[in-house]
């Protein structure tokens, strides 16, 4: 559990920047209520929503989402938790960075305690934004934050590795300029070997890099610490696994088997999980 219960936003907020100040910890990801209230039962000392896992759980793909609905789940995690709250905000859901002011704007009235913003456009045929666009968007989404009081953490995000564009001097000049456009924290999802880790983080210093896991790495905290990193995410990856386990469920349920509920959690252990 967390040393000091957090009650207050502004409480929450400060708890997660003194989090990106040294070290390296994990922040996963839940999708709902119970899997939030789960991860501060087991000690974690703050959560990230996933675009993609709330996304599945009210049945749609990823990134099909309204801003409204993002909204209401953002608000639903920071009430469920004495956590602090980092928001997947996607790309701001606004076409220009006027719009994703306001957007922000509504993102921190939800009691969050950081927000990411991504370079991506969802077009497959041009899947990321020009620099100077992503730039414009991030700088307005820092004014903001600034507008607001200045305590919610800006992570500024490059999709290239994402995006089918996997070019690493690209993502390191784009985080750059997130860096110099106010971004807090700098994240290039995709990234997976030591190599490019490092070459990020070098990049981008003394600023904190978030580290996407979403796979069955082979490395340990303290070995993704040693790379510099210095918080590492988990996205989609546990509603994944999740899934995962439902599906093996249920197909063996549609061939007449019922093996799929093997290493199901016992129903007395979930009640006094949440009890």
């Amino acid at each position: 559990m967390t040393s000091k219960v957090l009650r207050t936003v502004e409480e929450k907020r400060a708890a997660f920047r003194a989090l990106h100040a040294e070290g390296c910890f994990v922040l996963p990801n839940p999708w709902d209520i119970g899997s939030a209230r789960t991860l501060q039962k087991l000690g974690f000392e703050a959560i990230a929503s996933t675009s993609s896992g709330h996304a599945w759980s009210i049945g749609q793909a990823d990134g099909a989402a309204r801003r409204e609905a993002v909204l209401d789940h953002l608000r639903m995690l920071v009430a469920a938790t004495d956590l602090p709250v980092n928001a997947d905000f996607e790309s701001g859901f606004a076409p220009d960075p006027q719009g994703v002011a306001e957007s922000v704007r509504m993102a921190i009235d939800t009691g969050v305690a950081g927000l990411s913003i991504e370079d991506s456009t969802g077009d497959p045929a041009d899947p990321l934004r020009d620099i100077g666009d992503a730039v414009a968007r991030l700088r307005a989404a820092r004014v903001a934050i600034d507008e607001a009081g200045g305590s919610t953490l800006l992570v500024g995000r490059a999709e290239n590795f994402f995006a089918g564009r996997p070019d690493l001097d690209d993502t390191i000049l784009r985080l750059c300029a997130y860096a110099d456009a106010g971004a807090d924290c700098l994240y290039a999802p995709g990234i997976r070997t030591r190599e490019q880790i490092a070459a990020v983080v070098a990049a981008v210093a003394p600023k904190p890099v978030n580290l996407l896991v979403g796979w069955a790495a082979e490395w340990s905290l303290q070995d993704i610490a040693a790379m510099g990193v210095r918080r590492v995410s988990v996205g989609g990856a546990l509603a994944r696994a999740a899934w995962g386990g439902f599906m093996q469920a249920a197909r063996g349920l549609k061939d007449g088997r019922f093996d799929g509920f093997a290493g199901a959690m016992p129903g007395d252990e979930l009640n006094g999980l949440f009890r």
